[in-house]
C-alpha cells in the first residue's frame, strides 16, 4: 500500500470514528431529559375520574365518565419528560370529558419527530373533534401539524408559531406566563401576527415556563410566584373555553 493510500485510509477511518462519536453524543444528550414529578404523575394514575393508557407513541388521559368527543394531541417541550405534563392536563379531562394525548417525541425533541398526526390520534377512541397543541418548542411543532384536515384548533403553552396560520380558520388559544423567562410574553406578542385575527391570548400572572408542566426548574427561566395547584386551575380555566364547546 502506498503512503498516499495509507493516509487516505487513515483519514476515512478518522472521519467515520468522528461521525460515530458525534452520533453517540447526540443520542446521549437527547436522552437526558427533565424528569416529570413522580408524585404528581402518580396522583393522575390513581385518580378514579380519569383513565391513563401508555402506548408506544403517547400517554393518553381519558375520562372514566362520559367522553365529550373532543381531544387534544399535546407535544412536550424539548427534552421534557412526557409524564411531566400529566398533572397540569388531567384536570381538563375531569372537568369537560375531553381526551388528552401527550406524545412521546422521537429523541425527546419534537423537531426530530416527523410522524403524522394520525400516529397519535389513533391512540384515542371516540374523538371526533381534534385540537393540536404543545409547550415551548412542542408548540412550534404543533403549529406545523395544524394544517392537518382533522384539526379544528391549536393550543399553545408558552410558545408561538414560526409558520403563518392567519388564514387557517383554526380556533386558537395561546397561554403565556407573566414570569416566563424563555417564551416571554413579549416574544409571544411579537409573533401574534402569525395567528388568526380571532386567536385568544391569555396571560397567567405568576406562571413561569416550567410551570406549564411539573418537571422542576429550567435553565434561563424565572421563578414562579404561584403554586402548581393555582397554575393548574388557571390553565384548566383557559382550556375550558375551547375544549368544553
Amino acid at each position: 500500500m502506498t503512503s498516499i493510500a495509507r493516509r487516505l485510509r487513515i483519514g476515512v477511518v478518522a472521519i467515520l470514528v468522528l461521525v460515530v462519536l458525534v452520533a453517540v453524543g447526540v443520542l446521549v444528550w437527547a436522552n437526558i431529559v427533565m424528569q416529570g414529578d413522580r408524585d404528581r404523575a402518580l396522583e393522575v394514575w390513581t385518580n378514579d375520574a380519569v383513565e391513563v393508557t401508555s402506548t408506544d407513541h403517547s400517554v393518553v388521559i381519558g375520562p372514566t365518565g362520559v367522553a365529550s368527543g373532543t381531544g387534544l394531541v399535546f407535544i412536550p417541550g424539548a427534552k421534557v419528560d412526557t409524564y411531566g405534563y400529566m398533572y397540569k392536563l388531567s384536570e381538563i379531562v375531569e372537568r369537560t370529558g375531553a381526551t388528552i394525548v401527550i406524545t412521546k417525541p422521537i429523541l425527546n425533541l419534537a423537531f426530530f419527530d416527523q410522524r403524522p398526526l394520525d400516529t397519535f390520534t389513533a391512540d384515542a377512541r371516540g374523538v371526533d373533534r381534534w385540537f393540536v397543541g404543545g409547550h415551548s418548542l412542542g408548540g412550534v411543532r404543533a403549529c406545523m401539524l395544524a394544517d392537518d384536515p382533522d384539526v379544528s384548533g391549536l393550543i399553545l403553552f408558552g410558545s408561538y408559531c414560526a409558520n403563518d396560520l392567519t388564514e387557517s380558520g383554526l380556533e386558537v388559544l395561546s397561554i403565556a406566563g407573566s414570569r416566563d423567562g424563555l417564551s416571554t410574553p413579549d416574544k409571544i406578542a411579537d409573533a401574534r401576527g402569525l395567528l388568526p385575527a380571532d386567536a385568544r391570548l391569555v396571560e397567567i400572572e405568576g406562571l413561569n415556563h416550567a410551570g406549564f408542566g411539573d418537571y422542576g426548574a429550567q435553565p434561563g427561566d424565572n421563578t414562579a410566584t404561584i403554586t402548581t395547584e393555582t397554575a393548574r386551575d388557571e390553565i384548566t380555566d383557559a382550556l375550558a373555553t375551547v375544549l368544553s364547546r
